[in-house]
């Protein structure tokens, strides 16, 4: 898989959240959008727990609750089993170690950490990255799970103002990540083509993944410039990120992302 292109699968709300109604709710729908990006060609979905706002940081003083990780490992194990596909874990907001215990359960490739170092203000709080926390629990599981990290993560700022082609660099050499993800600055948006530029400038080879915002009119110019990416909100019906995944949207963007469609 040279550049993997990842439909999300937003689970609903999970038992711990004030907002939930039942897990075999959760499964019917997580599943249902999972058939979708499957028969659209798509090499595998993220599996993230969306609908659990408002979140936990997911920090050691603010882990997400235990019913999540399982949840998580329970559908990404259902969608890894059911239809074939390679999965990623998502554990919002910020809980790495629960992402990687469900990842190694499930048998998933990666996961996606929104702060793996530096500190970021965010609609949580503070979040302070854990890397090296992380990947000691890594290695006690005796995991390869990639991590896939994100730079300047959507709602979120920096704690203090940095340099980014400098702090990018960092991250690339210092966190232990496998890959970079680039997102806009909320759920949906696209990247900033000049700033996927200058990352790109500084890190290289390093493999650098788009978040967020990816679609058929901008795929021209923003797939051919990265490594990988994972697209939810443009997959689901009219645009709405609370809607089920669209089969015409999904098959759209999968054309678009391929090598006939750059």
């Amino acid at each position: 898989m040279t550049k993997p292109l990842l439909g999300v699968v937003h689970l609903g709300a999970l038992p711990a959240s004030a907002n939930h109604d039942s897990m075999a709710a959760v499964i019917k729908a997580a599943l249902a959008d999972a058939k979708v990006f499957a028969r659209a060609g798509f090499d595998g979905v993220v599996v993230e727990n969306f609908g659990d706002v408002p979140f936990h940081k997911g920090t050691r003083d603010d882990p997400v609750t235990p019913d999540v990780p399982a949840a998580l490992a329970l559908v990404a194990h259902r969608i890894k089993t059911d239809f074939d596909l390679p999965v990623a874990i998502n554990c919002l907001r910020n809980d790495g170690l629960a992402a990687l215990g469900a990842a190694s359960v499930a048998g998933a490739r990666w996961i996606r950490v929104n702060v793996l170092a530096s500190a970021y203000v965010t609609d949580q709080g503070i979040i302070e990255g854990e890397a090296a926390r992380l990947f000691a629990y890594r290695r006690q599981l005796r995991s390869n799970v990639e991590v896939l990290a994100d730079f300047l993560v959507k709602h979120a700022a920096p704690l203090v103002p940095l340099d980014v082609a400098t702090a990018a660099k960092d991250l690339a050499e210092r966190s232990g990540a496998a890959g970079l993800v680039l997102s806009g600055s909320r759920t949906g948006e696209p990247v900033d083509v000049a700033l996927l530029d200058t990352v790109r400038a500084a890190v290289g080879r390093f493999p650098i993944w788009i978040g967020s915002g990816l679609s058929e009119a901008n795929a021209a110019e923003l797939w051919p410039r990265c490594d990988g990416a994972i697209v939810g909100t443009y997959c689901k019906r009219g645009g709405l990120v609370a809607a089920p995944v669209d089969l015409a949207r999904a098959k759209a963007l999968r054309k678009a992302c391929s090598p006939k469609g750059r």
